[in-house]
């Protein structure tokens, strides 16, 4: 496929506003519109509102299992970043198109509608679907009806390649993620009589500390996992808010936190470790002041790990379509883990552009990156021509 017509596609994809905040059903209908001449099938998966969807779009014969390229429509914030040029206006320079997605990742999804015409026009002997998700920079939100929806489908797809950044390399994990909220309930007071009073903001660092205490251990003794940039599980705070005035006890705190777990740790095991030190060593010396303070901790988003073989046909295949024998493992996670956890469709990830490249102002994805995605997409082709 020519340069030209993939940088086309991928100037009208980041034209589209998909901030996580904002409905993605503009460009879902553009992709509709851009696919239904070549003859795809199409199957909406809407959230509650009804204003996002996710779009299960195939080609081929539906009764034989196939191959899922996965990606996301979503894209993250520009806000308060200080961009050189329009970020939803992609702007070539230097062998590199810059603008919002076009590493994260509507790279992928370009090169993935530029080779439509070629799916249309192949013998496929075995479907090819794109799978093209809502609010995965949110926490693979939409991904999970998706793949909840294609657990119940007749036939499931014999292999998915999800297209995050990887710079082409055939990464066969990443970490699970567990994303925590915990509400610190305390007894406002004036601050001369802090003693009758519940700190909502004190016993909230001693949470933190404890975090800390948990993160510290994983660090020096922890399992280990070599393929991983950071080695180790990790558990990380980001937020924490609490207090009006210096001169009011806060009865109320805020925290955010997160584990991200390597395939030997259970990220659920950590998290209850944390609820096992809130209600036994933190809420008995709150509720001896105010038995109606205490701490509330719920998880909100998160995603199971990836973890393929590198045995594995899927990883196998991916390799020999990539050209490369080497394989990864990243600490960023996907919806990678769902597809496998939750449809049992064995998965890897390989994708275009680097994921230093993504979230930040002018992120990029280099030309190069964008033209071997295209020759794995038309050896996939051809391979489902014969599998």
């Amino acid at each position: 496929m020519s340069y030209d017509r993939i940088a086309s596609i991928l100037s009208t994809l980041v034209a589209f506003d998909t901030t996580s905040r904002n409905s993605n059903l503009a460009i879902i209908d553009w992709i509709e519109r851009f696919l239904a001449p070549h003859g795809f099938s199409f199957e909406r998966i809407y959230d509650e509102t009804g204003l996002k969807a996710n779009l299960w779009a195939s080609i081929g014969p539906q009764d034989e299992p196939g191959f899922v390229l996965s990606g996301h429509t979503d894209v993250v914030p520009v806000d308060g970043q200080n961009w050189s040029s329009d970020p939803f206006t992609v702007t070539e320079r230097d062998g590199r198109l810059y603008g919002r997605g076009t590493c994260d990742m509507k790279g992928f999804l370009a090169v993935c509608l530029a080779n439509a015409e070629r799916m249309a026009q192949a013998p496929l002997a075995r479907p090819i679907h794109f799978a093209f998700s809502y609010d995965e920079e949110v926490g693979c939100v939409g991904a999970r009806g998706l793949v909840s929806w294609l657990r119940d489908q007749p036939v499931r797809p014999q292999a998915c390649f999800v297209g995050e950044p990887s710079g082409m390399q055939v990464v066969l994990g990443h970490k699970a993620k567990r994303s925590l909220v915990a509400t610190i309930r305390g007894l406002t007071r004036h601050s001369s009589l802090a003693p009758q009073g519940v700190n909502a903001v004190e016993f909230g660092a001693l949470l933190v500390a404890e975090i800390r205490r948990i993160a510290e251990e994983l660090q020096e003794s922890g399992a280990r996992d070599a393929l991983y940039d950071v080695a180790h599980t990790t558990a990380h705070v980001g937020i924490m808010q609490g207090g009006t005035a210096l001169n009011i006890v806060p009865d109320r705190c805020e925290i955010r936190f997160e584990f991200r777990a390597v395939g030997q740790d259970d990220p659920d095991t950590l998290v209850q470790q944390v609820k096992d030190y809130a209600s036994r060593v933190l809420e008995p010396r709150m509720q001896a002041v105010d038995p109606a303070s205490g701490i509330d901790i719920d998880v909100f988003a998160g995603f199971p790990g990836l973890d393929t073989e590198p045995e594995a046909d899927v990883a196998t295949l991916a390799k020999r379509l990539a050209g490369r024998n080497d394989h990864a493992k990243v600490a960023y996670g996907t919806e990678a883990g769902l597809f496998q956890a939750i449809a049992e469709v064995p998965t890897v990830i390989v994708g275009p552009g680097a994921i230093a490249q993504a979230h930040q102002a002018d992120e990029w994805v280099a030309i190069d990156d964008l033209m071997k995605c295209d020759a794995f997409i038309q050896a996939l082709v051809e391979h489902a021509t014969r599998a």
